[in-house]
């Protein structure tokens, strides 16, 4: 193997990897923004689950750019494919992205409860959106889309919207929800934390019949069984037994452990459709028409120069996270929410 086949193949990788980071991450954000509206009982308990993810949604959020960034740099012809064809979907997420950024603000500067409680609604709805059309954009593409001899997609309304995209969207809500539940668990107090846990190992039944569901309609509706048989049920499998030890760990009330289980989950529906369109980074109902990653990458320059950026960035950013992390390990307590919440000082 050449260094430009080598450099062509990692950065593919790094690609999926800064996905599966932000799934991971940004799981957790759209999984609180969730909990406020199907958990909380009230607007303090609203307030204090979003002051949770405070000080990290917004890097959180940076994972996806930076995944469209080195796209467009890595791949151009990737990222003008998939960019111009799912457009609305992206637009969509761009705005529920939006109104969840503004949400945090205007919510801890509302003078008012009923002001405070519109701000919340715009977190939750801010919470849900992104998630679902982000996983329909994911379902979509891997079904393969009408594309010319160019690249340029021509996605009708059906070719989006359609069983499966609807499906994944919901199914990536459903696992950033458990997600946001298991982070919630070590983040507040032990009796709320015990109550996310409960929450969860009931919802977690949902899980089984779904993913069921999703895997035969990825059978049918996808070649990725075909195509790449055992890689494929190895990462089906391994998103199953993970589902099973988060659902494990939140019975026994060990909110470590599901949040990584949970995590491990929302990282492997990237791996999933990543590796099934390996070689391909979009998918054409016409396969010859399909696009490879070796065809829509960048210069060979161009990839060595972002080696040595990625080489050098990339674990400062990862110490800078993990470091964050670490000083907001403590439990949070009523009077760390904002003023206007009037709240208690303990649970």
């Amino acid at each position: 193997m050449s260094m430009v086949d080598f450099l062509q193949l990692l950065w593919f990788f790094v690609i999926a990897l800064l996905f599966a980071i932000f799934l991971f991450l940004g799981g957790i954000d759209f999984g609180v923004g969730i909990a406020t509206r199907l958990v909380a009982r009230n607007g303090d308990e609203r307030a204090i689950y979003m002051r949770a993810i405070g000080p990290h949604w917004d890097g959180n959020e940076v994972w996806l750019i930076t995944a469209g960034g080195a796209m467009f740099a890595a791949f151009p012809l990737w990222y003008a494919s998939l960019f111009s064809g799912y457009y609305i979907l992206l637009f969509l997420v761009l705005v529920g992205l939006i109104l969840r950024g503004v949400s945090f603000e205007f919510a801890a500067h509302s003078i008012t409860d009923s002001e405070r409680n519109v701000w919340q609604w715009a977190n939750f709805l801010g919470s849900v959106l992104p998630p679902f059309f982000l996983g329909m954009m994911l379902t979509s593409l891997i079904q393969g889309v009408p594309m010319d001899a160019k690249q340029n997609v021509h996605a009708g309304f059906f070719d989006v919207v359609n069983l499966l995209s609807i499906v994944g969207g919901v199914a990536v809500v459903f696992f950033s929800f458990v997600h946001g539940l298991h982070f919630l668990s070590l983040k507040l107090d032990k009796e709320d934390s015990r109550h996310m846990l409960n929450v969860s190992e009931k919802v977690y039944w949902i899980a089984y019949p779904a993913l069921v569901v999703f895997v035969i309609l990825a059978f049918f509706f996808t070649d990725f069984y075909q195509k790449r048989t055992w890689s494929s049920l190895f990462i089906t499998v391994v998103i199953l037994a993970a589902t099973i030890c988060g659902h494990v760990a939140a019975t026994k009330k060990r909110g470590g452990w599901a949040f990584i289980a949970s995590g491990v989950t929302l990282a492997g529906v990237i791996a999933f459709i990543f590796n099934g369109m390996f070689p391909r980074v979009m998918i054409a109902k016409d396969a010859s028409k399909s696009l490879l990653y070796t065809t829509a990458v960048a210069s060979p320059y161009t990839l060595k120069a972002m080696s040595i950026v990625l080489c050098i960035f990339l674990p400062i950013v990862l110490v800078y996270f993990s470091w964050s992390y670490y000083i907001q390990r403590k439990r949070l307590v009523y009077a760390q929410a904002p003023a206007v919440s009037a709240a208690p000082s303990q649970v």
